[in-house]
């Protein structure tokens, strides 16, 4: 497997309060949870108080981008309406941005709570859905955000069987590059946007380890890779260890570096200390710093 160095589409973007170039840099980006569910996150709360500590601990560690999340991707949950996922994000991104000029972006497929969070002072739309909800696109076209399109199936809290593909990484670049053609097309601009994979969302163990070992097939598109490996059930699975190990740090490492290595630029993780000094040897390896 040979490095991947993707031509990318404005590498030197403004991201909120933040300029990186993503040519030379790798972004860490913090998990915050204020879930009861989110079942890879050992540092989640329904405490709004606990989640900006979380997200405070993560800037001291060397975040440069949080993602405020209300609500679990998986199916097996009670459902949710988007006053309460409101709820939930919008008091935490208010007090993360009274603290900081780190980007923040909120994980929501719902335009109401990307809204809110705008409001609140959120910099970035993560939708898990893919821009698939009617009025996203629209919304983030006229307030200027950026926006990360995520591939997966079904969307957030839906049930899909035992997914299937005929070739998995480039159904997924298929997937993404009409969304992106889509969210072009309602206004949002090319140097918003960013793309995420998906790894595990309606994937198997296979399908997430073939996309990381592929993912240069995807960063030729040239917007800006992000994956989101951390903790997820293709590494635990690969390592034969249980949610919630220590070995899963290591294994999260380990991804996130072969992400890299094909040419992700952005990685979303809980153990943001270990991760940066991570990117920081990544970089120096490949000759990005």
């Amino acid at each position: 497997m040979q490095v991947y160095y993707p031509k990318l589409i404005a590498p030197v973007r403004r991201v909120g309060r933040r300029e990186f170039d993503l040519s030379r840099h790798i972004v860490v980006m913090g998990i915050v949870n204020r879930t009861p569910n989110s079942g890879l996150d050992p540092n989640r709360s329904m405490e709004a108080d606990a989640a900006i500590k979380t997200a405070e601990r993560a800037l001291r560690d060397g975040a440069e981008w949080l993602d405020v999340g209300g609500r679990a991707f998986r199916s097996d949950q009670p459902p949710l309406s988007g006053a309460e996922e409101i709820d939930r994000v919008a008091p935490v991104i208010k007090g993360i941005r009274e603290k900081s000029d780190a980007v923040i972006s909120v994980d929501t497929h719902l335009p109401e709570v990307a809204e809110a969070a705008y409001k609140a002072g959120a910099d970035v739309i993560n939708d898990t859905n893919g821009l698939r909800a009617p009025g996203m696109a629209s919304l983030i076209a006229e307030t200027g955000m950026s926006v990360v399109i995520t591939h997966s199936i079904g969307g957030p809290g839906e049930v899909v069987a035992r997914p299937h593909y005929e070739n998995v990484v480039s159904e997924v670049a298929d997937f993404l590059r009409q969304r992106a053609d889509t969210a072009v097309g309602c206004g949002i601009r090319p140097e918003k946007i960013f793309i995420d994979p998906g790894h595990d969302l309606n994937k198997t163990t296979e399908h997430s380890n073939t996309i990381t070992r592929r993912l240069g097939e995807i960063a030729a598109m040239g917007y800006p890779v992000l994956v989101a490996c951390s903790n997820k059930h293709f590494i635990r699975e690969s390592l034969g260890v249980a949610p919630g190990s220590e070995a899963l740090k290591a294994g999260t490492i380990a991804a996130n570096t072969a992400c890299v290595y094909q040419g992700a630029r952005v990685v979303r993780v809980h153990d943001v200390a270990g991760n940066v000094a991570a990117m920081r040897a990544a970089e120096s390896v490949l000759g990005l710093g």
